[in-house]
Protein backbone atom coordinates (compact mmCIF):
# COMPACT_ATOMS: atom_id res chain seq x y z
CA UNK A 1 0.00 0.00 0.00
CA UNK A 2 2.90 2.11 0.35
CA UNK A 3 3.98 2.02 -3.47
CA UNK A 4 0.42 2.84 -4.06
CA UNK A 5 0.34 6.12 -1.93
CA UNK A 6 3.57 6.74 -3.34
CA UNK A 7 2.32 7.04 -7.20
CA UNK A 8 -0.94 8.11 -6.26
CA UNK A 9 0.83 10.87 -4.63
CA UNK A 10 3.22 11.76 -7.24
CA UNK A 11 0.18 12.01 -9.71
CA UNK A 12 -1.90 14.27 -7.87
CA UNK A 13 1.53 16.54 -7.82
CA UNK A 14 1.27 16.28 -11.30
CA UNK A 15 -2.20 17.86 -11.77
CA UNK A 16 -3.18 20.15 -8.80
CA UNK A 17 -0.21 22.37 -9.63
CA UNK A 18 -1.63 22.98 -12.86
CA UNK A 19 -5.58 22.30 -13.07
CA UNK A 20 -6.51 26.47 -12.50
CA UNK A 21 -3.97 26.86 -15.74
CA UNK A 22 -5.11 24.41 -17.96
CA UNK A 23 -9.04 25.17 -17.56
CA UNK A 24 -7.96 28.94 -18.04
CA UNK A 25 -5.18 28.55 -20.65
CA UNK A 26 -6.51 25.34 -22.85
CA UNK A 27 -10.64 25.34 -21.83
CA UNK A 28 -10.80 28.86 -22.13
CA UNK A 29 -12.23 28.87 -19.05
CA UNK A 30 -12.81 32.49 -17.18
CA UNK A 31 -11.55 33.11 -14.16
CA UNK A 32 -14.90 33.14 -12.19
CA UNK A 33 -15.91 29.68 -14.21
CA UNK A 34 -12.86 28.05 -12.65
CA UNK A 35 -13.44 29.44 -8.84
CA UNK A 36 -16.99 28.20 -9.39
CA UNK A 37 -15.86 24.43 -10.87
CA UNK A 38 -13.32 24.29 -7.78
CA UNK A 39 -16.24 25.18 -5.39
CA UNK A 40 -19.08 22.53 -7.51
CA UNK A 41 -16.79 19.70 -7.48
CA UNK A 42 -15.15 20.79 -3.59
CA UNK A 43 -18.91 20.63 -2.25
CA UNK A 44 -19.69 17.34 -4.10
CA UNK A 45 -16.46 15.66 -2.60
CA UNK A 46 -18.01 16.22 0.84
CA UNK A 47 -20.32 13.31 0.08
CA UNK A 48 -17.93 10.93 -1.27
CA UNK A 49 -16.19 10.57 2.44
CA UNK A 50 -19.67 8.95 4.04
CA UNK A 51 -20.60 7.01 0.79
CA UNK A 52 -17.33 5.16 0.21
CA UNK A 53 -17.74 4.33 4.55
CA UNK A 54 -20.66 3.14 4.17
CA UNK A 55 -20.26 0.87 1.56
CA UNK A 56 -16.84 -0.23 2.81
CA UNK A 57 -18.68 -1.94 5.54
CA UNK A 58 -20.56 -4.09 3.60
CA UNK A 59 -18.68 -4.77 0.22
CA UNK A 60 -14.80 -5.33 0.40
CA UNK A 61 -12.89 -2.82 1.25
CA UNK A 62 -10.07 -3.31 -1.77
CA UNK A 63 -12.73 -3.82 -4.58
CA UNK A 64 -14.34 -0.43 -3.45
CA UNK A 65 -11.38 1.36 -3.44
CA UNK A 66 -10.43 0.80 -6.87
CA UNK A 67 -13.97 1.57 -7.75
CA UNK A 68 -13.04 4.94 -6.42
CA UNK A 69 -9.55 5.04 -7.94
CA UNK A 70 -10.88 3.43 -11.55
CA UNK A 71 -13.32 6.39 -11.07
CA UNK A 72 -11.07 9.32 -10.26
CA UNK A 73 -8.70 8.27 -13.92
CA UNK A 74 -11.96 8.12 -16.38
CA UNK A 75 -13.29 11.56 -14.78
CA UNK A 76 -10.12 13.03 -15.75
CA UNK A 77 -10.15 11.93 -19.48
CA UNK A 78 -13.17 12.73 -19.48
CA UNK A 79 -12.11 16.56 -19.02
CA UNK A 80 -9.65 15.67 -22.69
CA UNK A 81 -13.01 15.77 -24.53
CA UNK A 82 -14.36 18.27 -24.11
CA UNK A 83 -13.98 22.26 -23.14
CA UNK A 84 -17.59 22.87 -22.09
CA UNK A 85 -18.23 23.76 -18.92
CA UNK A 86 -21.44 22.28 -17.68
CA UNK A 87 -19.58 19.21 -18.48
CA UNK A 88 -16.16 19.85 -17.41
CA UNK A 89 -18.19 21.11 -13.95
CA UNK A 90 -19.82 17.70 -14.07
CA UNK A 91 -16.89 15.60 -14.37
CA UNK A 92 -14.82 17.47 -11.72
CA UNK A 93 -17.28 16.98 -9.26
CA UNK A 94 -17.42 12.80 -10.12
CA UNK A 95 -13.02 12.96 -9.73
CA UNK A 96 -13.56 15.15 -6.31
CA UNK A 97 -16.59 12.29 -5.06
CA UNK A 98 -13.91 9.69 -5.76
CA UNK A 99 -10.86 11.31 -4.38
CA UNK A 100 -12.66 12.03 -0.92
CA UNK A 101 -14.29 8.57 -1.21
CA UNK A 102 -10.95 7.18 -1.89
CA UNK A 103 -8.82 9.19 0.65
CA UNK A 104 -11.02 7.39 3.08
CA UNK A 105 -10.97 3.98 2.01
CA UNK A 106 -6.83 4.58 2.62
CA UNK A 107 -6.89 5.15 6.10
CA UNK A 108 -9.85 2.61 6.77
CA UNK A 109 -7.55 0.00 4.88
CA UNK A 110 -4.62 0.86 6.94
CA UNK A 111 -6.45 0.74 10.39
CA UNK A 112 -7.53 -2.52 9.18
CA UNK A 113 -4.16 -3.96 8.08
CA UNK A 114 -1.73 -2.26 10.78
CA UNK A 115 -3.74 -3.32 14.10
CA UNK A 116 -1.71 -1.36 16.98
CA UNK A 117 0.85 -0.42 15.19
CA UNK A 118 -1.69 2.06 13.49
CA UNK A 119 0.09 5.15 14.30
CA UNK A 120 3.68 4.53 12.67
CA UNK A 121 2.16 2.71 9.61
CA UNK A 122 0.00 6.21 9.08
CA UNK A 123 2.68 8.31 9.76
CA UNK A 124 5.01 6.04 7.30
CA UNK A 125 2.01 6.27 5.18
CA UNK A 126 2.10 10.02 5.22
CA UNK A 127 5.53 10.54 4.61
CA UNK A 128 5.85 8.65 1.87
CA UNK A 129 2.82 10.94 0.11
CA UNK A 130 4.87 14.25 0.86
CA UNK A 131 7.44 12.84 -1.10
CA UNK A 132 4.95 11.65 -3.78
CA UNK A 133 3.79 15.28 -4.04
CA UNK A 134 7.15 16.84 -4.16
CA UNK A 135 7.90 14.84 -7.01
CA UNK A 136 5.18 14.85 -8.73
CA UNK A 137 5.03 18.95 -7.66
CA UNK A 138 8.68 19.39 -9.27
CA UNK A 139 8.05 17.25 -12.47
CA UNK A 140 4.90 19.67 -13.23
CA UNK A 141 7.12 22.70 -12.60
CA UNK A 142 9.29 21.52 -15.30
CA UNK A 143 6.92 20.48 -17.60
CA UNK A 144 4.83 23.79 -16.66
CA UNK A 145 7.90 25.26 -18.10
CA UNK A 146 7.56 24.50 -21.52
CA UNK A 147 3.97 25.63 -21.26
CA UNK A 148 2.08 24.62 -24.82
CA UNK A 149 -1.44 22.84 -25.01
CA UNK A 150 0.23 19.37 -24.96
CA UNK A 151 2.34 19.92 -21.80
CA UNK A 152 -1.38 20.35 -19.98
CA UNK A 153 -2.49 17.75 -21.72
CA UNK A 154 0.64 15.28 -20.18
CA UNK A 155 -0.18 16.27 -17.41
CA UNK A 156 -3.53 15.65 -17.25
CA UNK A 157 -2.71 12.29 -18.77
CA UNK A 158 0.10 11.73 -16.15
CA UNK A 159 -2.57 12.04 -13.42
CA UNK A 160 -4.88 9.76 -14.93
CA UNK A 161 -2.54 6.81 -15.49
CA UNK A 162 -1.57 7.19 -12.22
CA UNK A 163 -4.79 6.11 -10.57
CA UNK A 164 -5.10 3.43 -13.27
CA UNK A 165 -1.37 1.90 -12.04
CA UNK A 166 -2.74 2.18 -8.01
CA UNK A 167 -5.93 0.29 -9.18
CA UNK A 168 -4.25 -2.30 -10.51
CA UNK A 169 -1.46 -2.44 -8.05
CA UNK A 170 -4.60 -2.46 -5.22
CA UNK A 171 -6.41 -5.86 -6.84
CA UNK A 172 -3.22 -7.38 -6.25
CA UNK A 173 -3.50 -6.31 -1.97
CA UNK A 174 -5.04 -8.94 0.37
CA UNK A 175 -8.75 -8.19 1.73
CA UNK A 176 -7.97 -6.95 5.76
CA UNK A 177 -10.07 -8.60 8.62
CA UNK A 178 -12.97 -5.88 8.86
CA UNK A 179 -13.28 -5.40 12.80
CA UNK A 180 -15.26 -7.99 14.50
CA UNK A 181 -19.14 -7.06 13.67
CA UNK A 182 -18.49 -5.68 9.78
CA UNK A 183 -19.70 -7.96 7.12
CA UNK A 184 -18.55 -7.50 3.93
CA UNK A 185 -19.47 -8.85 0.47
CA UNK A 186 -16.48 -11.87 1.37
CA UNK A 187 -17.52 -13.14 4.90
CA UNK A 188 -20.42 -15.13 5.83
CA UNK A 189 -23.22 -13.01 7.28
CA UNK A 190 -24.00 -13.61 10.79
CA UNK A 191 -26.76 -13.06 13.13
CA UNK A 192 -26.06 -9.33 14.69
CA UNK A 193 -27.85 -6.08 15.94
CA UNK A 194 -27.88 -3.14 14.10
CA UNK A 195 -24.31 -1.55 14.00
CA UNK A 196 -23.92 1.90 15.54
CA UNK A 197 -24.92 4.84 13.69
CA UNK A 198 -22.29 7.35 13.48
CA UNK A 199 -25.35 9.65 12.38
CA UNK A 200 -26.87 9.61 15.67
CA UNK A 201 -23.43 9.32 17.84
CA UNK A 202 -23.51 13.30 19.27
CA UNK A 203 -20.38 12.92 20.58
CA UNK A 204 -18.81 11.55 17.40
CA UNK A 205 -20.41 14.21 15.38
CA UNK A 206 -19.09 17.17 17.76
CA UNK A 207 -15.73 15.58 17.39
CA UNK A 208 -15.93 15.73 13.81
CA UNK A 209 -17.15 19.29 14.09
CA UNK A 210 -14.07 20.31 15.86
CA UNK A 211 -11.59 18.36 13.41
CA UNK A 212 -12.89 20.64 10.57
CA UNK A 213 -11.36 23.82 11.96
CA UNK A 214 -8.70 21.74 13.41
CA UNK A 215 -7.35 21.01 9.47
CA UNK A 216 -7.53 24.55 8.71
CA UNK A 217 -3.74 24.34 9.06
CA UNK A 218 -4.00 23.17 5.18
CA UNK A 219 -5.96 26.06 4.17
CA UNK A 220 -3.57 28.46 5.51
CA UNK A 221 -0.27 26.88 4.04
CA UNK A 222 -1.95 26.61 0.43
CA UNK A 223 -3.84 29.40 0.45
CA UNK A 224 -3.32 31.68 2.86
CA UNK A 225 0.53 32.17 2.89
CA UNK A 226 0.58 32.56 -0.51
CA UNK A 227 -1.94 35.19 -0.70
CA UNK A 228 -0.38 37.20 2.47
CA UNK A 229 3.07 36.88 1.20
CA UNK A 230 1.66 38.97 -2.21
CA UNK A 231 -0.66 41.34 -0.27
CA UNK A 232 0.41 42.21 3.07
CA UNK A 233 4.57 41.86 2.92
CA UNK A 234 7.28 42.93 1.53
CA UNK A 235 8.87 39.50 1.05
CA UNK A 236 9.60 37.67 -2.60
CA UNK A 237 6.76 35.86 -4.25
CA UNK A 238 9.25 33.22 -5.11
CA UNK A 239 8.96 32.36 -1.62
CA UNK A 240 5.71 31.35 -1.62
CA UNK A 241 6.43 27.87 -3.12
CA UNK A 242 9.62 27.14 -1.17
CA UNK A 243 7.85 27.12 2.14
CA UNK A 244 5.79 24.97 0.24
CA UNK A 245 8.79 22.37 -0.58
CA UNK A 246 10.06 23.36 3.18
CA UNK A 247 6.72 21.68 4.61
CA UNK A 248 6.96 18.21 2.27
CA UNK A 249 10.44 17.77 3.54
CA UNK A 250 9.44 18.55 7.30
CA UNK A 251 6.71 16.10 6.51
CA UNK A 252 9.03 13.47 5.22
CA UNK A 253 11.92 13.56 8.26
CA UNK A 254 9.64 14.47 10.87
CA UNK A 255 6.26 12.76 10.57
CA UNK A 256 7.20 9.28 11.60
CA UNK A 257 9.37 10.54 14.35
CA UNK A 258 6.39 12.20 15.59
CA UNK A 259 4.60 9.39 16.08
CA UNK A 260 5.57 7.69 18.85
CA UNK A 261 4.04 10.63 21.19
CA UNK A 262 0.65 8.89 19.86
CA UNK A 263 0.85 5.81 20.91
CA UNK A 264 -2.38 5.51 23.01
CA UNK A 265 -5.33 7.82 23.17
CA UNK A 266 -4.77 9.68 25.95
CA UNK A 267 -1.26 10.23 24.57
CA UNK A 268 -2.96 11.71 21.11
CA UNK A 269 -5.24 13.97 23.53
CA UNK A 270 -1.89 15.65 24.93
CA UNK A 271 -0.95 16.26 21.77
CA UNK A 272 -3.98 19.00 21.15
CA UNK A 273 -1.70 21.19 23.89
CA UNK A 274 1.50 21.37 21.74
CA UNK A 275 -0.81 21.53 18.61
CA UNK A 276 -2.36 24.77 19.83
CA UNK A 277 0.81 26.25 20.53
CA UNK A 278 2.35 25.28 17.56
CA UNK A 279 -1.04 26.90 15.24
CA UNK A 280 -0.63 30.31 17.92
CA UNK A 281 2.91 30.70 16.99
CA UNK A 282 2.43 30.60 13.39
CA UNK A 283 -0.42 33.33 13.38
CA UNK A 284 1.64 35.02 15.35
CA UNK A 285 4.55 35.00 13.37
CA UNK A 286 2.48 35.96 10.02
CA UNK A 287 1.20 39.10 11.78
CA UNK A 288 4.94 40.02 12.73
CA UNK A 289 5.81 39.35 8.88
CA UNK A 290 3.43 42.51 7.82
CA UNK A 291 5.46 44.78 9.53
CA UNK A 292 9.15 46.06 9.02
CA UNK A 293 11.93 45.26 6.17
CA UNK A 294 12.56 42.27 3.44
CA UNK A 295 14.42 40.14 5.89
CA UNK A 296 12.00 40.50 8.82
CA UNK A 297 9.39 39.68 6.55
CA UNK A 298 11.35 36.74 5.41
CA UNK A 299 12.13 35.56 8.71
CA UNK A 300 8.82 35.51 10.29
CA UNK A 301 7.49 33.56 7.51
CA UNK A 302 10.15 31.27 8.03
CA UNK A 303 8.96 30.68 11.74
CA UNK A 304 5.18 30.58 10.35
CA UNK A 305 6.01 27.80 8.06
CA UNK A 306 8.14 26.02 10.41
CA UNK A 307 5.26 26.47 13.30
CA UNK A 308 2.23 25.58 11.54
CA UNK A 309 4.11 22.46 9.59
CA UNK A 310 4.20 20.82 13.24
CA UNK A 311 0.42 21.89 13.93
CA UNK A 312 -0.22 20.28 10.95
CA UNK A 313 2.02 16.80 11.75
CA UNK A 314 0.48 16.89 15.56
CA UNK A 315 -3.00 17.28 14.32
CA UNK A 316 -2.17 14.56 11.66
CA UNK A 317 -0.94 11.86 14.31
CA UNK A 318 -3.45 12.87 17.25
CA UNK A 319 -6.50 12.63 14.37
CA UNK A 320 -5.92 8.88 13.14
CA UNK A 321 -5.57 7.64 16.52
CA UNK A 322 -8.41 9.23 18.09
CA UNK A 323 -11.10 8.86 15.08
CA UNK A 324 -10.30 4.97 14.94
CA UNK A 325 -10.48 4.73 18.49
CA UNK A 326 -13.76 6.45 19.35
CA UNK A 327 -15.15 4.95 15.68
CA UNK A 328 -17.19 1.84 16.47
CA UNK A 329 -15.77 -1.39 15.69
CA UNK A 330 -18.83 -2.69 14.05
CA UNK A 331 -19.23 0.16 11.78
CA UNK A 332 -15.49 1.45 11.59
CA UNK A 333 -16.07 2.32 7.44
CA UNK A 334 -19.17 4.06 8.47
CA UNK A 335 -17.58 6.25 11.17
CA UNK A 336 -14.35 7.16 9.55
CA UNK A 337 -16.21 7.66 6.07
CA UNK A 338 -18.33 10.50 8.47
CA UNK A 339 -15.01 12.03 10.30
CA UNK A 340 -13.66 12.21 6.86
CA UNK A 341 -16.21 14.99 6.32
CA UNK A 342 -14.11 17.27 8.31
CA UNK A 343 -11.58 17.03 5.68
CA UNK A 344 -13.78 17.74 2.98
CA UNK A 345 -15.47 20.68 4.36
CA UNK A 346 -12.10 22.37 5.66
CA UNK A 347 -11.38 21.93 1.66
CA UNK A 348 -14.58 23.47 0.61
CA UNK A 349 -14.96 26.52 3.29
CA UNK A 350 -11.05 26.61 4.62
CA UNK A 351 -9.92 28.66 1.54
CA UNK A 352 -13.07 31.07 2.26
CA UNK A 353 -12.53 31.77 5.81
CA UNK A 354 -8.55 32.31 5.43
CA UNK A 355 -9.60 35.00 2.60
CA UNK A 356 -11.79 36.87 4.95
CA UNK A 357 -8.55 35.99 8.27
CA UNK A 358 -6.25 37.92 5.16
CA UNK A 359 -9.30 40.88 4.79
CA UNK A 360 -8.88 41.37 8.34
CA UNK A 361 -5.07 42.19 8.12
CA UNK A 362 -3.42 41.17 11.51
CA UNK A 363 -6.45 41.10 13.83
CA UNK A 364 -7.44 38.45 11.84
CA UNK A 365 -4.86 36.09 12.58
CA UNK A 366 -4.98 36.57 16.26
CA UNK A 367 -8.62 35.70 16.06
CA UNK A 368 -8.32 32.54 13.59
CA UNK A 369 -5.70 31.38 16.62
CA UNK A 370 -7.89 31.88 19.47
CA UNK A 371 -10.40 30.10 17.18
CA UNK A 372 -8.14 27.09 17.35
CA UNK A 373 -6.93 27.43 20.70
CA UNK A 374 -10.79 26.75 21.65
CA UNK A 375 -11.09 24.09 19.15
CA UNK A 376 -8.11 22.48 20.70
CA UNK A 377 -9.83 22.67 24.72
CA UNK A 378 -13.05 21.96 23.38
CA UNK A 379 -11.80 18.24 21.72
CA UNK A 380 -10.08 17.64 24.39
CA UNK A 381 -12.81 18.12 26.73
CA UNK A 382 -15.02 16.10 24.72
CA UNK A 383 -12.20 13.08 23.65
CA UNK A 384 -11.78 12.85 27.74
CA UNK A 385 -15.62 12.72 28.24
CA UNK A 386 -16.03 9.93 25.82
CA UNK A 387 -13.01 7.70 26.51
CA UNK A 388 -14.15 7.53 30.69
CA UNK A 389 -17.68 7.05 29.67
CA UNK A 390 -17.78 4.19 27.27
CA UNK A 391 -14.14 2.91 27.40
CA UNK A 392 -13.70 2.56 23.70
CA UNK A 393 -11.24 0.75 22.54
CA UNK A 394 -9.81 -1.12 19.32
CA UNK A 395 -9.79 -4.99 18.70
CA UNK A 396 -6.73 -5.84 17.58
CA UNK A 397 -6.51 -6.44 13.18
CA UNK A 398 -5.45 -9.58 12.33
CA UNK A 399 -3.39 -9.36 9.11
CA UNK A 400 -4.45 -11.08 5.82
CA UNK A 401 -1.30 -13.16 4.18
CA UNK A 402 -0.02 -11.69 1.11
Amino acid sequence: MLWIALINKVGTGLWMGAAALYFTLVAGLSVAQVGILMGVSGVAGIAGAPLAGHLADRFPLTRVLVTAQVLQALALLALLTTHNFTLMLIYSAVGSLGDRGSNVLTRLYSARVSGTDRIRYQAVQRTVSNAGWAIGGLAAAVTLGIGTTHAYYGLLIGNAVSYAVVAALTLRCAEPQAPSGVVTGSQEPAPAAPPPNPWRDRAFLLFTATETMLFLDDAVLQVGMPLWIVHATTAPHGLAPLLMVLNCVMVVFCQVPLSRFASTPQSARTLLIPLAGSFTVGCLAMTASSHGGTWAAVTALLVAAIALTFAEMLHSTASWELSVTLAAGEAQGAYLGVHGLASSAQRSGGPLLVTAVIAAGPPGWLGLAAGVVATCAAQSRLVRSRLSATALSVPPVTVSEH
